[in-house]
């Protein structure tokens, strides 16, 4: 019986990816144990013991970034955490660790090498995280979701997606879509979201321009956030959502997105072959337009800066794509070309191989 680890957490980001792989492991072999490391802070806490994995902890120990009181205490931290992590793996005899970057992925690398236990390393966004870039220098795999990720010895292995966006069958589920959002399934729609708080600049620009949408003969399905303060102007053919807690069905539904560009959103929207628009969110180190950018060079999106997104670029630039049934063609089998709905399978035959399998 193998004994698997899954380190990472935090974000989304990261936790999303890793429960993608524990789901899979254990569907493909019952008998396995699929244990998950993780901080006391991340949403690592609520979603995977949600999720039925056994869950151990490990201190989040931040890599210093500047000279601060933080950085002072990292010499005396960050071992104790590599401690407390070959802890965890001699206690549960772990056969192999995955990690998908966070702050449990750092100190569970180096505990792996110092115990002689093989560990690959998934590495979601463009731009590695500083601890997938110390993991992957002796990884016996490191995989990467977008072409150009600069990490060492890597290789594209796509996203592990949730089996829900895998197995969605788009044309199958229109109908049903439409009704759950109060919308017509024959009508185009396009779907807008800047997850779960929502964008204001997304969120300002179709204030000013959704009647131009509907004038276009599309509908629009708009996730506003759960804090905007965006009037409903309560128009047939707009549905607007402080949240969409049926994502899968707004997905079916979607004739073409405008959104951030997280990484997870980029892999679903492009593993679905759905024509994007990408607004980047501008805060951080520039991650989400690194996201976009294979998707944009193979011609499935195209991506306009969050500073330049107004009403008239709406019109400007949106607009007339959205009338342009050639060119939003293209762009839906451009996306089909670049995304991958197998990253999960590509993750676990790198598993297989640090086991030699």
């Amino acid at each position: 019986m193998t004994t698997y680890l899954l380190a990472g957490g935090g974000t989304a980001g990261h936790v999303n990816p890793l429960l993608a792989v524990a789901d899979a492991l254990r569907a493909r072999d019952p008998e396995a144990t699929v244990l998950v490391l993780g901080t006391r802070e991340g949403l690592e806490t609520r979603l995977v013991p949600e999720r039925g994995y056994e869950l151990l902890f490990v201190d989040k120990v931040p890599f210093p970034r500047r000279p601060d009181r933080a950085a002072a205490a990292f010499p005396a931290r960050f071992p104790r955490a590599i401690s407390q992590v070959r802890a965890h793996l001699r206690r549960h005899g772990v056969d192999v660790v995955i990690g998908f970057g966070g702050y449990a992925s750092a100190p569970a690398y180096v505990a792996a090498a110092r115990e002689r236990i093989p560990f690959v390393v998934h590495e979601a966004n463009a731009r590695p995280g500083l601890a997938n870039v110390l993991g992957a220098r002796r990884a016996a795999g490191v995989g990467v979701a977008f072409a150009g990720t600069p990490l060492k010895r890597s290789r594209v292995v796509g996203m592990p997606l949730r089996r829900e966006i895998v197995e969605l069958d788009r044309d199958a589920l229109r109908v049903a879509a439409a009704a759950h959002f109060g919308l017509d399934p024959a009508r185009p729609t396009l779907l807008v979201f800047g997850g779960s708080l929502g964008a204001r600049r997304l969120n300002e620009a179709f204030a000013g321009a959704w009647q131009d949408v509907l004038d276009a003969g599309w509908q629009l399905l708009h996730a506003v956030g759960e804090k905007n303060e965006l009037a409903d102007p309560g128009v047939a053919g707009y549905t607007v959502l402080p949240y969409i807690d049926r994502m899968d069905l707004a997905l079916a539904l979607a004739d073409a997105i405008v959104s951030r560009a997280g990484a997870a959103t980029v892999s679903e929207i492009s593993a679905l072959g759905i024509p994007a628009v990408y607004v980047p969110y501008a805060v951080g180190n520039g991650e989400q337009a690194l996201n976009a950018s294979s998707a944009v060079r193979a011609g499935a999106a195209r991506l306009i800066p969050d500073a330049e997104f107004t009403p008239d670029r709406v019109r400007g630039e949106i607009v007339p794509l959205l009338g342009d049934a050639d060119a939003l063609a293209r762009m839906r089998e451009a996306a089909a070309a670049v995304g991958s709905r197998t990253g999960t399978e590509d993750v676990i035959a790198m598993i297989d191989a640090a086991l030699g399998r």
